[in-house]
């Protein structure tokens, strides 16, 4: 029996729910055709930053006002954000070339916070080829005076923006701390998101006690974190008609195939291929079709959303009654142990 791994998302049809979210790996050409030979349905290229898109119109006002000396100290200022990828102009045309080089689905990707400059870019790489977009949206707010309407208005009229001036599908990356998730996400469809992407991960900071330094310390996801992800994703299927793509913590087959059964319609993955590399993506396909076929499984379709919030046998696995199982359980085994 051959099962169909096909799935949609953002309205594009993909050959398996494997997608290779925005890393250093998706802005190098070879590593992309790696990774489609491996069997990945589709890439979302590494992130423009606001932060690029700022310092480049300040690098030009400075050009204007102070001359061609002041002009060449801010653009030496861009030098360590553009290590990540190779600025505006240049991202652009990164994206033109994975389009001719893959046969699979492009997505590009925007990261900050404020609406800004960010409708023009997005329309850009609508026009530069990409089959669609995707606003990573990163956010901590610090201020107490910010409430968290105004939060959330940031995150609507950011895309309503966005939304305004493309046509291709639009995704929205978001982070898991809000007040009310299915609430905001069902005011991010009404404005036109096609899709959802759960969820963005935080740098967290530490501190280096040799120097007191503060800084973001990145740590790779692993398998432990997909629980939250596979909650919300459980919960918003029911809901939420559009695209669900299920990002962090996804490693291994079994991860992958735990988010479909909750509702999934991709599953995405970045720190599996740091660590193991674009021909990890086969391991990750190959074990999908084994285990649909032990169990009569003819389709992906089959299976997706099969343990959502709705269809669980046990819909307070998902909710509060979970906890207090779970106290009592752990109470138990800490007496008899």
């Amino acid at each position: 029996m051959s099962v169909d791994l096909r799935t949609t998302y953002l309205g594009l049809e993909l050959r398996n729910p494997l997608v290779a979210s925005a890393s250093p790996l998706t802005v190098h050409l070879d590593l992309l055709r790696q990774m489609e030979e491996a069997g990945v349905a589709a890439v979302v290229m590494p992130s423009l930053f606001e932060e690029q898109l700022e310092r480049e119109e300040r690098a030009v006002h400075r050009y204007f006002e102070c001359g061609m000396d002041e002009f060449d100290k801010t653009l030496a200022g861009l030098f360590e954000l553009d290590l990540y990828n190779t600025g505006p102009a240049n991202y652009l045309a990164e994206i033109k070339q994975a389009k001719k080089a893959l046969s699979i689905p492009v997505i590009g990707s925007l990261n900050g916070v404020g609406v800004g400059n960010w409708a023009r870019h997005a329309q850009l790489l609508e026009e530069a080829g990409a089959d669609a977009v995707e606003l990573n949206i990163y956010f901590v707010p610090t201020d107490p005076e910010t409430t968290a309407v105004q939060v959330e208005q940031r995150y609507l009229d950011l895309v309503a923006a966005v939304r305004e001036v493309v046509t291709v599908p639009l995704a929205v990356k978001l982070g898991p701390y809000f007040s009310s998730l299915p609430n905001l996400a069902r005011r991010l469809v009404e404005i036109g998101a096609d899709g959802l992407v759960l969820f963005n991960r935080f740098l967290q900071p530490d501190i280096a006690l040799e120097t007191l330094q503060v800084s973001p310390r990145l740590r790779l996801s692993t398998s432990a974190e997909l629980q939250l992800p596979l909650r919300w994703i459980a919960i918003l299927r029911p809901q939420l008609s559009i695209s669900l793509a299920a990002s962090t913590g996804v490693h291994t087959s079994e991860d992958v195939l735990k988010l479909l059964l909750v509702g999934a319609d991709v599953t995405m993955t970045t720190s599996a291929l740091l660590r193991h590399g674009p021909a990890y993506l086969r391991t990750l396909l190959d074990g999908l079709p084994i285990w649909l076929e032990e169990r009569g499984y003819c389709s992906i379709e089959q299976v997706r959303g099969s343990l959502s919030l709705r269809n669980s046998p046990d819909p307070a696995a998902f909710e509060r009654a979970n906890y207090v199982n779970m106290i009592a359980t752990a109470a138990r085994d800490d007496a008899s142990s």
